[in-house]
C-alpha cells in the first residue's frame, strides 16, 4: 500500500516539534536531578550532624548507611562499617556484650513490624542504647545513644533518695523496708531484734574541732558498724549521731546482746579525726520482736525509749525494752491532751519564711510554718509537737485551720505571691485533703493559683496510689504541688514522673557544706536540670549564709529560701518586704536576720 506523505505545516520545519519536546524533557531530567541530589546532600548532611548513631540494613541484614557518629560509638574501623557489611561480620568486631535487662525482651516474630529496644554494656564500660526499627520486609534502621553519663546521673540520684549522702549508709526509708521484711520472717517463727544507738560526747567534736571534724567522724562510726554486722543485717543512719541495725535471726536476746556489745567496743576505742585524737561512745536501746511490737512503728518506739533509759543510765550501756519505760508516753499523753485543748483554745499561729525568685529578686512566694503559743511554756516549736500530732491523727483538724488560716492572711498580699502549706500523710490517709482544701478556698475567695501544697518524700510511700490521685485531682484545680527536702527521704525518679509535681525544695543538708564540696554542688546542679527538663520549679531551702549562697546561685535553681535573707515572721511583718525596693535589692542579706540564727 502506497504511503501517503503529509506536508508540515506552513513555516515549521519537518521535526521540530519532536526536537523542542525531546530538549524539554531533558531539562526537566535535569533539573530533577539536581533536586535530587541536593536533598540526598541535605539528608547525608543532617545524617552525619544528627547526635545519636544511625544505621540501617536491608532485608538480607546487609549494611547500607551508617553515620560517623554510629562508628565513633562503637569504635568501629572504617572497613567493617562499609556498605554491604552483614550483620554478622560487624556484630563480630564489636565490643561488649548484650547486657540481661535487654536479652530477657523476647525479639519480634520473624515477619513482623515494630520497634524493639536493646541494650548493650560495652568493654570499656560505657552503656549503649539502642532503638530498632523494622519493617515487614526485614529492614530496619536503628539509632545508638551512649547513655552512660545518664545511667549514672539517674542512678547517683536514686542512690541519693534512699541513703544518707554524708556516710552511704541506708535511710530511713531503706530502715523501715528492712524491719517489715524481719517482721515477716517473726511471723514464721525467726526472731529479730532493732537496735537504736546514738554517740556519747559527739557534740564536743563539733564544737572543737568544727563541723568537718564531725563528719569525717560519722564517716568512720559508719563504718565500724558496717564491720560488726552480718550481710543480712542492716545499718542505717537515722540522722545526725543516730543510728539503728535490724539484726534477724538468732537466738534472742544473747544475739542482739553480744552485737551491742560489740558495737560498744568498737565504739569506744579512740578514732582519728583531721589529725586529732577523739574519744567518743554509744549508748544502745534494744527492742525485740514480737514481744516488743509487731509494727515497725511501735518498735521503733519501744527501741528509742530503750535508749532513753540506756542513757539515763551512763554512757556506754545497752538496755532492752521494758513497760516500765512508759513513763514518757504518759508524759506524751499529758502533751496530746494540751494538744486537744490548744485545737479548741486556738492557740496555734502562723509564721511565714519568704521565698525569693534567683533571677529578679523579687518575692515570689511565702511557706507557712505553725507555731503553738502555749499558756505556760510559751512558744512551742513545732519539733516538739508535730510528731505527737501525727500520731494521734489531731494533725488533721490543725492542718484544716492552717490551710483556711494561710489563705485568709494570703488574701492581703499582692496577687503574685503563692502560700504554701504542708500537708502531712496522716491528712491524705484520712481522706481531708480535697474537702479541707475546698473549705479554705471557697470560704476565704483566695484564687487557687496562689495555693501551693507541698508534701514530703515519706507522704509519698504511705500510700502511693492514693496520694497520687489526690494529687492530679489538686492540680486540676488549679492549686500547685511541690515535693518538700528532696534528697532526705523515699523519692525516686519513678516518683518524680508519675506524681504530679510543680516545684522541688532541694533539702538544706546539701546547701551547708556546698561552699567545700563541689559534689554536693553538682548534685544541686543535676537535680535542677532534672528538674528544669520536667518543667518544674526548683527552690533552694537553707540558705543561712552569704558564703552558701554564692555557691548556689548559679546552679540553676529558680528560687532561694533561708535565713540569710529572711526569718519566718507574722503575716503582719510581710507588708514591710511588699513595700520594699523590688528587683535583686529584695536578695541583699539580711545582716540582722543571719546573725539571730
Amino acid at each position: 500500500m502506497p504511503v501517503q506523505c503529509v506536508d508540515p505545516a506552513p513555516g515549521m520545519p519537518s521535526g521540530s516539534a519532536e526536537t523542542a519536546d525531546a530538549a524539554s524533557t531533558e531539562d526537566a531530567l535535569r533539573a530533577s536531578n539536581a533536586a535530587l541530589r541536593s536533598e540526598l546532600e541535605l539528608l547525608r548532611d543532617a545524617l552525619e550532624r544528627m547526635p545519636h548513631g544511625m544505621c540501617a540494613f536491608d532485608g538480607q541484614d546487609r549494611l547500607v548507611l551508617a553515620n560517623a557518629h554510629y562508628r565513633k560509638i562503637w569504635c568501629l574501623p572504617d572497613e567493617v562499617v562499609r556498605p554491604g557489611a552483614t550483620f554478622r561480620q560487624i556484630m563480630d568486631a564489636t565490643p561488649g556484650r548484650e547486657t540481661a535487662a535487654s536479652r530477657s525482651r523476647p525479639p519480634p516474630p520473624p515477619g513482623s513490624e515494630g520497634t524493639r529496644w536493646r541494650e548493650w554494656q560495652l568493654d570499656d564500660g560505657r552503656l549503649i542504647e539502642i532503638v530498632v526499627s523494622r519493617r515487614g520486609d526485614g529492614s530496619c534502621v536503628a539509632l545508638h545513644e551512649d547513655v552512660t553519663d545518664q545511667r549514672q546521673a539517674q542512678e547517683r540520684i536514686s542512690f541519693l533518695a534512699r541513703h544518707d549522702l554524708l556516710t552511704g549508709l541506708p535511710n530511713r526509708g531503706v530502715l523501715r523496708e528492712a524491719i517489715e521484711r524481719a517482721l515477716a520472717d517473726t511471723r514464721r517463727g525467726e526472731a529479730m531484734a532493732l537496735l537504736c544507738l546514738d554517740l556519747d560526747r559527739f557534740k564536743p567534736v563539733n564544737d572543737i574541732y568544727g563541723h568537718a571534724a564531725g563528719d569525717a567522724l560519722l564517716k568512720q562510726v559508719a563504718q565500724r558498724l558496717r564491720d560488726n554486722v552480718r550481710e543480712v543485717d542492716t545499718v542505717a543512719r537515722l540522722g545526725g549521731d543516730e543510728f539503728a541495725v535490724v539484726q534477724r535471726g538468732g537466738e534472742q536476746p544473747a544475739a542482739s546482746s553480744r552485737l551491742a556489745q560489740r558495737i560498744i567496743k568498737a565504739l569506744n576505742r579512740p578514732f582519728e579525726v583531721k589529725g586529732h585524737v577523739v574519744h567518743i561512745g554509744t549508748s544502745v536501746g534494744i527492742a525485740l520482736a514480737p514481744h516488743d511490737g509487731s509494727d515497725p512503728e511501735t518498735l521503733q518506739r519501744n527501741a528509742d525509749l530503750a535508749l532513753y533509759g540506756a542513757k539515763s543510765d551512763g554512757r556506754s550501756t545497752l538496755r532492752y525494752f521494758e513497760p516500765a519505760m512508759n513513763e514518757r508516753i504518759e508524759a506524751r499523753r499529758g502533751l496530746e491532751n494540751d494538744l486537744r485543748r490548744a485545737i479548741d483554745e486556738r492557740q496555734f499561729v502562723l509564721a511565714y519564711q519568704p521565698r525569693f525568685d534567683l533571677q529578679s529578686g523579687a518575692l515570689v512566694g511565702v511557706e507557712a510554718l505553725l507555731r503553738w503559743q502555749h499558756p505556760q511554756r510559751g512558744l512551742v516549736p513545732p519539733g516538739d509537737f508535730i510528731a505527737l500530732a501525727k500520731e494521734t491523727g489531731l494533725i488533721v483538724p490543725i492542718g484544716r485551720w492552717v490551710l483556711e488560716q494561710a489563705c485568709r492572711d494570703a488574701l492581703a498580699w499582692p496577687g503574685h505571691v503563692a502560700v504554701a502549706v504542708n500537708v502531712s500523710a496522716v491528712q491524705f490517709l484520712r481522706g481531708a485533703v480535697l474537702p479541707d482544701l475546698a473549705h479554705a478556698l471557697a470560704a476565704t475567695g483566695l484564687p487557687p493559683r496562689r495555693v501551693e501544697l507541698e508534701i514530703t518524700e515519706s507522704t509519698m510511700i504511705k500510700d502511693a496510689t492514693a496520694v497520687r490521685s489526690v494529687l492530679h485531682q489538686v492540680r486540676e484545680q488549679g492549686v500547685r504541688v511541690a515535693l518538700d527536702d528532696f534528697g532526705t527521704g523515699f523519692s525516686s525518679l519513678s516518683h518524680l514522673r508519675s506524681f504530679p509535681f510543680d516545684h522541688i525544695k532541694i533539702d538544706r543538708s546539701f546547701v551547708r557544706d556546698a561552699p567545700q564540696r563541689p559534689d554536693l554542688r553538682a548534685i544541686i546542679r543535676g537535680v535542677a536540670a532534672m528538674a528544669s527538663g520536667m518543667n518544674m520549679q526548683t527552690t533552694i531551702e537553707g540558705v543561712e549564709t552569704e558564703e552558701q549562697f554564692q555557691a548556689v546561685q548559679a546552679l540553676g535553681c529558680d528560687a532561694v529560701q533561708g535565713y540569710l535573707f529572711a526569718r519566718p515572721m507574722p503575716a503582719q511583718a510581710l507588708a514591710q518586704l511588699f513595700s520594699g525596693p523590688p528587683g535583686r535589692q529584695a536578695l541583699v542579706p539580711r545582716g540582722e536576720a543571719a546573725s539571730e540564727r
